[in-house]
């Protein structure tokens, strides 16, 4: 059987070219960065090489404001905590949305350990953050604002270039998770008036282990892993050279073809997204209808389990999530579905489809076909949708 794999939120395959250009620092290109012989050089220039390409594709004006660290969650956690207690006497306030990506929320947790206030914004029903709750979450002792640039669930893209005109005139540190959003849409680190942004390779066709956290010149921020003089002795620890090259390849390859994929891509999720909703009745489609990402399907399904569904798709061949895969392992339903207002039993039955740049329209035309048999099937088993028709056909 031939898999379809629709969890390209999760992560992505690495791409050929991408193998290519990594594969060498596996083998013989495989000197330490902090050494002065030749095959240290060598390394030290692929490594800086990288750092252009990403500073680049974000339009990060110095490559100094480039650092590698070991993924988008060390990134986002750098951000947060090394701000945070690098601008202590100014403030302990720290406002994030109450759909950020965990990275995040755990790591505004932990620094309410030691003293730190967390304003968490709500979200409306598309899970789109308010300006005006922002600003009247603000206080003199805020010193740092994150909030994503898309969310890995439901796709709701927010308006990160207004929040951060807000805080530029305030002086106020702003952070936003961008992990979702690179090679989806245009990133631009000027243009969205960010002082920190966090991207991860493997959401990007390079291999896992390996992001970056874009840091404006000038942010006062303190280094988050100790030890050598690694990153301009922000970010300690003998480089992942191989990743590092192909984070660089695969940002690059991704700018270059990012409106080809963002059209190719949003004509196919618009296809999914419009078959389900004539096919199957009982659904809630989430997120936000317009300001979404390119590639992401998010829809509850009424009287079925999420978990079920999953499963039954797996067997016919269909990779797919019922959220952010970094919770696969709860039975809580997704705080981001509480967070836009769904009830418990109907973020239960949440079914998360994204498309990457392999999906063919064969694919989803194969899922159309095979999803609403799978839907029915289950709800057939459910007392709850027996009731639901018993009351339809009495109406």
């Amino acid at each position: 059987m031939k898999r379809i794999y629709l969890d390209h939120a999760a992560t992505t395959p690495v791409r050929e070219e991408v193998l290519e250009e990594l594969l060498p620092y596996y083998k013989n290109k495989f000197g330490n960065a902090s050494s002065i012989y030749a095959e240290g050089r060598e390394v030290k220039k692929a490594i800086e090489t990288a750092r252009e390409k990403v500073a680049k594709a974000i339009g990060a004006e110095d490559v100094k404001e480039i650092y590698f660290t070991g993924g988008g969650t060390e990134a986002d956690n750098w951000a947060i905590i090394g701000t945070a207690f690098a601008n202590k006497d100014k403030g302990n306030h720290i406002i994030t949305s109450s759909i950020e990506h965990h990275a995040v929320l755990h790591a505004c947790e932990y620094l309410e350990e030691f003293g730190f206030k967390v304003t968490y914004l709500p979200v409306d029903k598309y899970g789109m953050v308010n300006i005006e709750d922002l600003k009247s979450a603000l206080t003199e002792k805020t010193v740092l604002v994150s909030i994503m640039h898309a969310n890995n669930e439901i796709g709701t893209i927010q308006p990160i270039e207004e929040i951060g005109r807000l805080l530029k005139k305030k002086g106020i540190y702003f952070h936003t998770d961008a992990v979702q959003t690179i090679g989806k849409i245009p990133v631009d680190v000027k243009e969205l008036n960010v002082d920190m942004l966090s991207l991860s390779g493997h959401k990007i066709y390079a291999p896992k282990g390996i992001g970056v956290l874009y840091v404006k010149k000038g942010t006062k921020i303190h280094p988050f892993i100790h030890g050598g003089a690694q990153e301009r002795k922000k970010r300690a620890g003998t480089e992942n050279v191989a990743g590092i090259v192909a984070l660089g390849k695969a940002i690059e390859l991704a700018v270059e073809e990012l409106e080809d994929f963002n059209n190719r891509v949003k004509n196919l999720r618009n296809k999914l997204i419009k078959g389900i909703e004539d096919k199957i009745p009982y659904i809630r489609l989430n997120g936000h209808p317009q300001k979404r990402l390119p590639h992401n399907v998010n829809v509850c399904f009424e009287f079925i389990e999420g978990e079920s569904l999953l499963l039954n798709l797996d067997m016919k061949g269909i990779s797919a999530s019922s959220g952010s895969a970094c919770t696969s392992g709860s039975l809580d339903p997704s705080h981001v579905l509480l967070a836009i207002g769904l009830p418990h039993e109907i973020a239960h039955g949440s079914l998360r489809l994204t498309l990457g740049k392999n999906t063919t329209e064969e694919e989803i035309d194969y899922v159309l076909e095979v999803l609403p048999q799978i839907v029915s099937k289950l709800r057939e088993m459910s007392p709850l949708y027996d009731k639901k028709k018993e009351e339809a056909e009495n109406v």
